[in-house]
């Protein structure tokens, strides 16, 4: 913890509330209570005046003490209050109900495209929700994990870089994901004779297609790490196959 506001271990810059700061000010004898305080604050931090000049005609007498430490803690908080005046926070000074705090809202997953082929809508959509919802990520990645060994077994065979390996494996994620959102009967394991396959067959929706040729131009242009052109057209292919094997693999086609 940062003590750049400190005055010595044990005096820390720290409003407590209005409640508190008024019974201190009370016990020091200062007629003020802690909204007329904060109008001085706000006055004298318009006009530049320091609070070192400000904080002696927050009393019409010397301040008197019934001990040291409700001096610290009145001078804790005046000070406290002084920064957040200086840093433009909102100051609460009364005692009535917190307005509530605004409720996390869980992403939505995408509405499924079965028994049809995904639109350009849905492949955003699916998207978003794979980056919104860490929870459904985790479990999307474990199934394909689990589930698609072939694939992943091509993937480790296919000799290349790390940086290729990555941005393959990422998007051949992601476009099962995908599927499994949108294609509730699921997916079974692809089969590994797909993955040799020249050809998209049956042909792959032209959605998803972008989806990876975007994918992979991005990977191409990449600024620290970008793919050269000859493995960019390996991942390209290895993809490609994994794409149209997965889309093969739906149940209950």
């Amino acid at each position: 913890m940062s003590r750049s506001r400190d005055r010595g271990a044990d005096f820390q810059r720290q409003f407590e509330g209005a409640e508190t700061l008024d019974g201190l000010l009370d016990l020091a004898g200062s007629a003020l209570d802690s909204a007329g305080v904060l109008a001085r604050m706000q006055a004298a931090q318009a006009e530049g005046t320091p609070y070192s000049a400000l904080i002696p005609t927050l009393f019409e007498d010397e301040p008197r003490f019934p001990s040291p430490d409700i001096a610290r803690r009145l001078y804790q908080n005046l000070l406290g209050l002084w920064d957040l005046v200086e840093e433009g926070k909102s100051v609460r000074l009364d005692d009535g109900p917190r307005p509530p705090r605004p409720k996390k809202v869980k992403p939505t997953p995408p509405t499924p495209f079965h028994p049809n082929e995904p639109t350009a809508e849905f492949v955003e959509a699916a998207w978003r929700y794979l980056e919104d919802d860490e929870k459904a990520r985790t479990r999307l990645t474990h199934s394909f994990e689990n589930r698609q060994d072939a694939l992943l077994g091509a993937l480790d065979a296919a000799g290349l870089t790390d940086e290729g390996y990555g941005v393959a494996r990422h998007l051949l994620f992601e476009l099962f994901a995908m599927l499994e959102l949108g294609w509730p009967p699921g997916l079974t394991p692809v089969n590994p004779a797909a993955l040799e396959a020249d050809t998209d067959a049956p042909p792959v929706p032209q959605p998803l297609r972008d989806y990876a040729d975007e994918a992979l131009f991005e990977a191409e242009q990449d600024e620290e790490q970008p793919l050269s052109s000859g493995e960019l057209e390996a991942v390209r292919r290895l993809v490609r196959r994994g794409l149209a094997a997965l889309w093969s693999a739906r149940k209950g086609r």
